[in-house]
């Protein structure tokens, strides 16, 4: 088969692919989206990561695509209304995200409420600043997760662990979700408690209609004074605009940080960027190594699951998005 890897995978998983197909790599030249059209015209699989958008156009190009492998769970980066029309299936790789995200999550708490990040720049600078570093315990505090899904569930759980009281809403909430997220320690709130009650509060939504800058201003305002936003979910989550004015005032939310951002990519620095109380990562929420060999290994098995024809019966429940 035609195979066009347009982001980085796992290097073992690149050569199996490559030994028994033919594999053709995205490069990283400035005109990305020009490059992928071209690129995607003559294949018949594409897989990808967060950082390339297949659109209606690119989709539109290539004519012989038939499979798309999301390397991970969103899937806001690809045209899914468009894929339908072209007959295109779509299928993506979630559950191996999870634990990375997770603690990748608490890696942010942690460095925005200790001021790891700080007080590293202060060092290395030759200042020591030790009476002015100093910030909360993560134990009895209240952790707000937008988002107990996946993601925000094996959050709770490891919040849970480390003798915090946990809150969480569902973009669906039922008595099976409320059992679901007692088992983990969480107590299911509306997004409005939870923002409004918790010292920290995470991201782990989706970006859609519904989730595009949802942590807007009034969201902000809400906020309990001094607490803490991670977001590891989507970039658009946030209205970044408004997160700048908040964290420059202080008057509700007190530090921020972000591994998702609205806009991505080398050379992008953020307006955020200018604020000593805001801890930034470029999108690395899911890179643990260990995860991205098992990701590998599962685009692997669904791709030749798919040049064999038994696509359906290899897709696990959470794998087929069209």
């Amino acid at each position: 088969m035609r195979i066009l890897l347009a982001s980085p995978v796992d290097p073992g998983a690149a050569t199996r692919l490559a030994a028994g197909h033919d594999v053709r790599r995205l490069g990283s030249g400035a005109d990305l989206p020009g490059e992928l059209v071209r690129a995607v015209a003559d294949r018949e699989v594409v897989v990808l990561r967060s950082g390339v958008v297949l659109d209606a156009e690119a989709l539109a190009a290539a004519t012989r695509l038939r499979l798309v492998v999301r390397a991970g769970s969103g899937v806001d980066n690809i045209d899914l209304d468009s894929a339908r029309q072209n007959r295109v299936r779509v299928v993506r790789v979630p559950g191996m995200s999870a634990p990375p995200v997770a603690e990748m999550t608490f890696a942010l708490l942690l460095s925005l409420a200790r001021n790891v990040t700080l007080a590293d720049r202060l060092v290395r600078a030759g200042h020591w600043p030790k009476p002015e570093l100093g910030g909360p315990l993560l134990r009895g505090k209240v952790l707000g997760i937008v988002g107990a899904g996946n993601i925000g569930s094996e959050v709770g759980r490891m919040a849970a662990a480390w003798g915090m009281r946990v809150l969480g809403c569902v973009a669906r909430p039922s008595p099976a979700a409320e059992a679901r997220l007692a088992g983990h320690g969480i107590e299911l709130c509306d997004v409005d408690e939870v923002t409004a009650r918790a010292d920290f509060v995470t991201l782990h939504v989706p970006l859609d209609d519904s989730t595009f800058h949802m942590v807007d201003a009034a969201v902000l305002e809400r906020m309990r004074p001094g607490s803490l936003l991670v977001n590891m979910a989507r970039g658009g989550v946030v209205d970044e605009k408004a997160l700048y004015e908040a964290l420059v005032e202080r008057s509700t939310v007190a530090g921020a940080a972000l591994d998702v951002h609205e806009s991505e990519g080398e050379g992008v620095v953020p307006q955020l960027a200018e604020l000593p109380n805001v801890v930034l990562t470029p999108h690395i929420g899911a890179m643990a190594l260990d995860s991205q060999r098992l990701i590998g290994d599962r685009l692997v098995a669904l791709i030749d699951a798919f040049d064999a024809g038994r696509l359906d019966e290899e897709v696990r429940d959470g794998e087929h998005v069209v």
